[in-house]
C-alpha cells in the first residue's frame, strides 16, 4: 500500500499535498505570531501567575501552552504528514484530508494533554523557595542532559527522523489507521521532546528565548544531519549548564529572565 502510493507520487507532491504543507505552514505561522505577541507582554495566557489559580486560568494556561507546542512542533513534524499525505494519494481528497487532519489532531492532541502536568507543575514551582529553585532547576538541567543521551532517547528519535520507516513499521489504512498513526508518532514525539519541554518549564520559565531555543533544538534533532549526535551534544551541554547552576544558584534568576511561574 505505502510503497505502490509512494511509486505513484514520484516526480514530486500531488497538489492536495501541497494544500496541506500550505494548510500546516499557516497554522504554525499563526500559532508563532500568536506566541511572539503574548509573551511580549511577559505574560501568554496565565502562564506569569500571582494570583490564586482558579479552573479558568487552568483552562487558558492549557490552551496557550497548546498553541506554542503548534508552533514548536509542527515544523519538525512535517515531513512525517506531508509523507503520510502522499501515501494517501489514491483516496478521494475530502477522505484524504479527513485522514490527516485526524493524524494532526491526535498528534496535537496528545501534546495538549501534557500541558495539564505543566500546569500543576507551575503551581508547585510558585510555592518553592527560591534556593530549593536554584537546585530544582539545576537537577532537571542534569537529569535531561542524561535522558539526552539514553537508548530511549535514540529510539524515539529515529522514529521522529525516519517517517517513512515509522510508516512502514505502523501502517494501518482508514481513519482508523490515521487515528493510531497520530497517537504512535505522538508517543515517540513525547519520549523524544518531553525533557527538553520540561527544561522549557522549569529552567526557561516559558521565556520567548528558551521557546525558540528549544524549537530550533527539537528541529535540528529531527531535521538536520547527525542528529543523534546533535541531542548528545545537546545533553553534553544541558548538563554542564545545570552543573554551573549547582555551583552558581544565583544563575537561576538569569536562565528564568526573573519570571515566576
Amino acid at each position: 500500500m505505502i510503497a505502490a502510493s509512494s511509486h505513484n507520487g514520484e516526480g514530486g507532491h500531488d497538489r492536495t499535498t501541497l494544500i496541506i504543507y500550505g494548510v500546516l505552514l499557516l497554522i504554525t505561522a499563526g500559532a508563532w505570531v500568536y506566541v511572539m505577541t503574548s509573551m511580549q507582554g511577559g505574560d501568554m495566557a496565565g502562564m506569569d501567575m500571582m494570583m490564586p489559580p482558579t479552573l479558568v486560568d487552568g483552562v487558558a494556561y492549557v490552551v496557550a501552552w497548546a498553541v506554542m507546542m503548534a508552533a514548536m512542533m509542527l515544523p519538525s513534524a512535517l515531513p512525517m504528514i506531508g509523507l503520510y499525505a502522499g501515501t494517501l494519494k489514491a483516496a478521494r481528497v475530502p477522505a484524504r484530508a479527513a485522514s490527516v487532519g485526524l493524524f494532526v489532531l491526535v498528534y496535537l492532541g496528545l501534546w495538549t494533554l501534557t500541558g495539564v502536568p505543566v500546569y500543576l507543575a507551575s503551581l508547585v514551582l510558585m510555592a518553592v523557595s527560591a534556593e530549593t529553585l536554584a537546585y530544582v532547576v539545576a537537577g532537571v538541567l542534569v537529569m535531561a542532559g542524561l535522558f539526552q543521551l539514553t537508548p530511549l532517547k535514540q529510539v524515539c528519535l529515529r522514529h521522529c527522523r525516519s517517517p517513512l520507516g515509522f510508516l512502514l513499521g505502523h501502517w494501518r489504512a482508514g481513519w482508523a489507521g490515521a487515528l493510531a498513526l497520530g497517537w504512535a508518532h505522538a508517543l515517540y514525539c513525547l519520549g523524544c521532546c518531553s525533557a527538553l519541554m520540561v527544561v522549557l518549564v522549569v529552567a526557561g520559565a516559558m521565556g520567548l528565548p528558551w521557546v525558540l531555543l528549544i524549537a530550533s533544538s527539537v528541529a535540528a534533532e529531527k531535521v538536520l544531519p547527525r542528529g543523534e549526535w546533535i541531542a548528545r551534544l545537546i545533553g553534553a551541554m544541558l548538563m554542564l549548564l545545570g552543573g554551573t547552576v549547582a555551583v552558581r544558584p544565583a544563575l537561576v534568576a538569569a536562565l528564568r529572565g526573573g519570571a515566576a511561574m
